[in-house]
This record gives structure tokens, C-alpha cells and sequence, in this order.
């Protein structure tokens, strides 16, 4: 026992030191940056930390010029921090740019640079689907332009600017209904086509086009690596293109590059401008790549109308917690508005909406379900405004994914709901409001 000891002795002191070694190594390098992102919008601007364990910030706001410091505690300076430098546009239109440094042993601040005053929101997001740790800086402007003030001036410059031949609108019955006239157009004579500019109201028919995911939230993939998040935006850019050429129409976009949207956000967007309808566009996904197929979806006050659409009403709601919401700052009226929005009346215009949709969808390519399906999905629980969600195919599919990627299919897609949109308009016109061009 006596010979033995020092020998243990010296076994435990070789313990500890390989363990004081490691401890010290693990406190001086503190939390490990797996990644850093930026993305950029008119709404806001978003940087995100990703770190393999949680780390806490104070942000200050400095004026002359404008410009925020964030102090990240428990980690060191190291390159991943630097890329940030490296990520911020030109065109962005809140960050001029970024510096970094070692403010103390255990402290980095981030100095960002601003081309406006914001109002900065700080806040860390729990692991969740891909991610772990997050440190999120969202960055809103103070001065925010209202959305459909902007819609009307977009409308007014472009009829100013276009040229004598644009203006000269062909008869449309359909066009006639959309933009409110009373009467029919008498046939042109002697080939001259009246323009239709004075006898029309001024009533402005907005579609709001909600593309799905965005910034944070992928949203799902395709075998080949393509994210629903970038085809649904540019379907959607598409739809804008052909809604914005109707005469008094306009498209309103919750989202136009790649951002993240919440929910309640989205819904309240639409609101904001006051909109005749709001499309949600999506790609579904399933576990296995058989699934194939576009479906509509409505809101259900009802439950479900499938254990499928039970399944993707779950998954879609789910969008907050991977994009990164800061629940802090999320209104109580407005989490208490989101819970019981819905209404009969817009359930049923709903429903005719997502009709005309999935028969024109049917034509340009397979169905999953040839009804419109309903679900509780928070992203269409707006009490005045007929919302559907469109799930435009399977991204999960090959075949499918391929098409989705494909520009002609896009602008094939893109035709069929904006057929939709007018075939739905045809038979139930918007209501008047005291909307001006």
C-alpha cells in the first residue's frame, strides 16, 4: 500500500493536469461560431451568430454617425466573426458596414455601420431543425413607408411614364369587372380603341402574394438541393409580373428577396394594404419521394379535412420557431387576434377562391387531391381577406423538383393561378372601397 501511493499520487496529479489543461483550453476559446449570416431587406435586416452554446449580448446605440455596438461575451475573436465583414451589400439597405474586434479577454464587439437610424431587437434562439445556438440582431428601420401608399404611387408613376399606345386598354368584360364599370364598352369604330381611363372608379384591387419560408426558414428540399424558399419566391415574382399588367390590379408582395417573414407578420402585411386576396405559395415535401402533385388549402373551422392536412397545417405553423421569432416583442393582442381570426364568410369565398386555382392548376400539370383541402393554418386566418395556401408540387419528388426549377414550368404555373385569380374575380367582383389610384 505505501509503494503504491505516490504512484496513485502521481496517476491523479497526471489526471488533473490533463484536465486543467483541457478546462483551460475550453475557457479561453469559449463558445465555437459555427457560422454567421446576413440578410438583407427594405422590412429589416437580420445577423445571425450560430454558436455550439448559448452567448449573451448588450447592444448600445450610437448617433453622428448612426451606427450600433453589440458586445458578445464568452467568445474569442476568431475568422467566422471576421466573415461578416465580407457579407454585407452594397445594396443593403440598412448596413454600410461591419467591424469587429477583441474588446476585452472575453468580450468581441461588433460595430455596425448604418445607412439609417433602426431600432435594433437583440434575442437568442433555442436549437431547433438544423440549427443550434443563435444570436439574432434584427435591424427595422424607423422610418417605415406605408405599404399601400407605396402600391398607389408605383401605380400612378407607371401611368405616367407610359407611353400614349400603352395606355389604350382593349375592351375587357373581365377587366371591366375587376375595375369596377357599370356598363359595357360600346365596340370600337373606325378601329379606334377608346381608352377606358374615364370610366373607371377608383378602385384598386390588391392581391397579396405571400411566398413561404425565407432568410432563417429554407423551408423544405428537394433530393437535388433545391429550397422551396427560392422557387416559391420566384413563382411569385412571376404572379407579380402578370397581376401588375390587369389594369387596376397590383400585386403586394410579403416578402421580394430572401428574408424571413413570421406568420402573424404576413397576415398583417396583407391587412395593411387592405388586400381583395392573399396567395400563399409553398412546395410540399413528404418523407418518401412517391407523393407527387399541387394542392389549395383554406382555413378550417372545422378541424382538418385529412390526417395529411392536419400533418402539413402542423408543419407550416411550425415556420416561427426555425425563421426565429422574437417572442419578446411579439404583441398579446396580436398572438389573441391569430388564434380566432377566421370568419364563415371568408371560409367560403376561400373556398371558391382555392376552386378556381386547382382547376387551373389541374392543367398544367398532376394534382394530389382534386378538392381544396382545409386546415388550421395561421398564415390565413385574416377575417376579411379569401387566403389560400398553395403547395405548387412535391419538391421531395425528383420529377417534380425538376420542374419546379424549371422556367418554363414556372411561368406555366404562374399563368394558371393568375387564371384563377380572374376566373375567381369573374364570379364574385371585389367590393367597393374608397381605394385611390
Amino acid at each position: 500500500m505505501k509503494i503504491g501511493q505516490p504512484s496513485s499520487r502521481r496517476g491523479i496529479l497526471k489526471l488533473g493536469s490533463v484536465v486543467l489543461l483541457l478546462g483551460v483550453q475550453q475557457i479561453a476559446r469559449g463558445a465555437d461560431i459555427l457560422a454567421v449570416r446576413l440578410w438583407p431587406s427594405k422590412d429589416y435586416t437580420r445577423v445571425t451568430i450560430e454558436s455550439d452554446r448559448e452567448i449573451k449580448a448588450r447592444q448600445f446605440l450610437l448617433a453622428d454617425p448612426p451606427r450600433v455596438a453589440i458586445d458578445i461575451e464568452g467568445i474569442q475573436l476568431m475568422p467566422a466573426l471576421r466573415e461578416l465583414i465580407a457579407k454585407v451589400r452594397p445594396e443593403d439597405p440598412n448596413i454600410s458596414g461591419i467591424r469587429v474586434g477583441q474588446n476585452s479577454p472575453s468580450v468581441v464587439r461588433l460595430v455596425i455601420d448604418l445607412k439609417q437610424a433602426v431600432q435594433p431587437q437583440v434575442f437568442t434562439l433555442a436549437p431547433v431543425a438544423p440549427y443550434q445556438h443563435r444570436l439574432v440582431f434584427d435591424l427595422y428601420p424607423q422610418k417605415i413607408l406605408d405599404p399601400l401608399e407605396s402600391l398607389i404611387a408605383d401605380r400612378l408613376k407607371e401611368e405616367q411614364t407610359a407611353p400614349p399606345q400603352a395606355k389604350v386598354a382593349l375592351a375587357d368584360p373581365l377587366g371591366d369587372l375587376i375595375a369596377g364599370q357599370v356598363h359595357r364598352t360600346e365596340p370600337p369604330k373606325n378601329n379606334v380603341i377608346p381608352s377606358p381611363v374615364k370610366d373607371k372608379t377608383d378602385r384598386l384591387v390588391i392581391v397579396a402574394i405571400d411566398p413561404g419560408h425565407g432568410g432563417e426558414d429554407p423551408g423544405a428540399s428537394g433530393p437535388g438541393g433545391t429550397l422551396e424558399k427560392d422557387v416559391v419566391l420566384q413563382i411569385a415574382l412571376l404572379l407579380q409580373d402578370r397581376i401588375n399588367k390587369q389594369p387596376n390590379m397590383r400585386a403586394y408582395l410579403t416578402r421580394d428577396a430572401d428574408f424571413f417573414v413570421p406568420l402573424n407578420v404576413r397576415v398583417q402585411k396583407a391587412r395593411r394594404v387592405q388586400a381583395d386576396l392573399f396567395i400563399s405559395i409553398h412546395a410540399d415535401a413528404f418523407f418518401t419521394a412517391r407523393p407527387q402533385g399541387a394542392s389549395v388549402f383554406v382555413l378550417s373551422d372545422r378541424g382538418a379535412s385529412s390526417s395529411s392536412a392536419r400533418w402539413l397545417a402542423n408543419k407550416e405553423n411550425s415556420s416561427d420557431m426555425v425563421g426565429g421569432i422574437n417572442i419578446k416583442a411579439k404583441d398579446e393582442h396580436v398572438l389573441k387576434a391569430m388564434l380566432d381570426m377566421s370568419t364563415t364568410a371568408q371560409i367560403n369565398d376561400s373556398l371558391k377562391l382555392g376552386g378556381a386555382m386547382l382547376g387551373e392548376m389541374g392543367n398544367v400539370g398532376k394534382l394530389h387531391k382534386p378538392r381544396v383541402e382545409q386546415a388550421s393554418f395561421a398564415v390565413l386566418k385574416a377575417p376579411d381577406i379569401p387566403s389560400v395556401l398553395v403547395e405548387t408540387a412535391f419538391i421531395s419528388n425528383p420529377d417534380e423538383e425538376a420542374r419546379l426549377r424549371n422556367p418554363s414550368y414556372q411561368a406555366k404555373l404562374s399563368d394558371a393561378l393568375m387564371r384563377g385569380i380572374m376566373g375567381y374575380f369573374a364570379k364574385n367582383p371585389p367590393l367597393a372601397r374608397n381605394r385611390a389610384l
